[in-house]
This record gives C-alpha cells, sequence and structure tokens, in this order.
C-alpha cells in the first residue's frame, strides 16, 4: 500500500496518487494528522479535504495537544469503505459488537467478542473537549495562515532561506511553518538563546537508533536525509502574537546578516 503525508499541513494531490494505486493495486492511507482543514483542487475543479475519503481507502487524524484541535490525546479515522468502518468499530472497543447482523446470537442484552480488539475510545470528557474545539476550528485556521503569510513576506527574498512553496489550488493548514536554512544549526542555537524556542522535524526514521540497528542504511532515503540537513520548524500556534512573530523575525534576520 501507499501511506501518504499532509506534512506540515500541505495536502498531498491524491487524485494524482490514486491512478498510481489504481496500476498497481495498492490501497492509499492518507496520514492527514497535521492537515486538518486543508485541501487541494482536483482535476475536476472540486474542492477535496484532507482526510474526505475521496481517493483514499483511509485516512487518520490526530488530536494531540500540539494539532489544530485536541481532545488532550486520541485522533479520528475517517473513511467512506463500509467493510473498513465495521473492522475499525470492532477494533475500537475489545472486537465487541452489537450489530445484529454480524452476530451469531441476538437479544437486547446481548454484545458478542467476534474479533480480537482493544480499548481506543475516547472519554466523554475527552470528546467534548474535542466538540467546543471544533468550534473555533476556522478561526484557529486563520490565524495560522495570518503567520504564515506574515513569515512568506518577510522571507521571501531573503537569500540563504527557502520558505515553504505553496502551488495554486493548494490550501496549507500550517500545523507547521518549516523554512530550510544552510546553517541550521547555528541558527537554531542562536534563536535559542533568544528565548526563541524552533524544532526541527523530523529526524529521518531510519537514522533511528532502533533501526539503525537493524540495517544501518545511511542513503537509504536520500531525500529525507538532505531536508533533515536544513529543515528548521519557526512558531506557529494561533496565539503568537504580532510582537513574538516580529521578535522570531528580526532575530533571524540578524543571525543571518
Amino acid at each position: 500500500g501507499i501511506v501518504a503525508v499532509d506534512f506540515a499541513g500541505y495536502p498531498i494531490n491524491l487524485e494524482e496518487l490514486k491512478s498510481i494505486a489504481d496500476d498497481y493495486g495498492l490501497w492509499i492511507l492518507e496520514d492527514a494528522c497535521h492537515a486538518l482543514g486543508g485541501y487541494f483542487i482536483d482535476s475536476k475543479g472540486e474542492t477535496q479535504h484532507c482526510g474526505n475519503g475521496k481517493f483514499a481507502d483511509i485516512a487518520v487524524f490526530s488530536f494531540h495537544p500540539v494539532k489544530h484541535i485536541t481532545t488532550g490525546e486520541g485522533g479520528m479515522i475517517t473513511t467512506n469503505n463500509d467493510l473498513l468502518y465495521e473492522k475499525i468499530c470492532l477494533y475500537r472497543t475489545h472486537g465487541i459488537t452489537r450489530t445484529p447482523t454480524i452476530m451469531c446470537e441476538k437479544g437486547a442484552w446481548y454484545n458478542e467478542m467476534i474479533d480480537l480488539g482493544y480499548n481506543y475510545r475516547l472519554t466523554d470528557f475527552q470528546a467534548a473537549l474535542g466538540i467546543s474545539q471544533l468550534k473555533r476550528a476556522k478561526v484557529s485556521l486563520l490565524h495560522r495562515r495570518r503567520i504564515a503569510q506574515k513569515y512568506d513576506q518577510a522571507f521571501k527574498s531573503i537569500k540563504g532561506i527557502i520558505i515553504p512553496h505553496v502551488a495554486d489550488g493548494y490550501y496549507h493548514a500550517y500545523h507547521l511553518y518549516v523554512i530550510l536554512v544552510e546553517d541550521r544549526r547555528g541558527m537554531y542555537d542562536f534563536l535559542r538563546k533568544n528565548n526563541i524556542f524552533t524544532q526541527v522535524h523530523y529526524i529521518p526514521l531510519h537514522w533511528m537508533p532502533y533501526y539503525r540497528n537493524i540495517n544501518n542504511a545511511d542513503g537509504l532515503l536520500p531525500t529525507s536525509e538532505a531536508y533533515y540537513q536544513y529543515c528548521l520548524s519557526l512558531p506557529m500556534f494561533p496565539t503568537l502574537t504580532n510582537d513574538e512573530q516580529d521578535l522570531v523575525i528580526q532575530k533571524i534576520l540578524e543571525f543571518l546578516r
């Protein structure tokens, strides 16, 4: 199968990926954890929101505290496939069902464990928090886009910085705002000394000690490795103030002089 990641909030063109998957008989899992509210325009001019299930068989979202909306922990799965939906519901609740059409016995009190499942249910408290977060999701997304546009304007003509590229017909959700900079470590340390906390997203998975012990394969994923050398995530969250962002921009420009 194909696992497609809407990295940083930038939507994958799943329509193009679907044609490849169909040619080879592959399924598509969309990792939309960064991309709540993101979308692209397909070849018919229709809006395709991340996780809507039009081209991917299944999509996953995260409700971790740093994501667009949070339930403390947990997440959401979306699919338009009835069989997958029923299977996921079973896995969520210990493999137990009360759906009469798939039960062996019947009765108003009856439930059956028909598969080996897990306890992956959100609590009522978490669900209530998520519902309340949805009310501010659109406003939060607009704040993220405003912050991104300000970074774009500040850095688009600056030598030594590559800003995120957003093609026409794509709506970036900006979970992250990642720049590419040659002296990434130097900038990171300089900003940290000035109490500006950036982050690196992400260390290539195959470089983690566990996987190195299995197969020490430097050069296995050259694009990921090259990207990792230069990527730096700038402060990006809806409550970032203008003054705080101005300071981030000022210090980055100061470092590059």
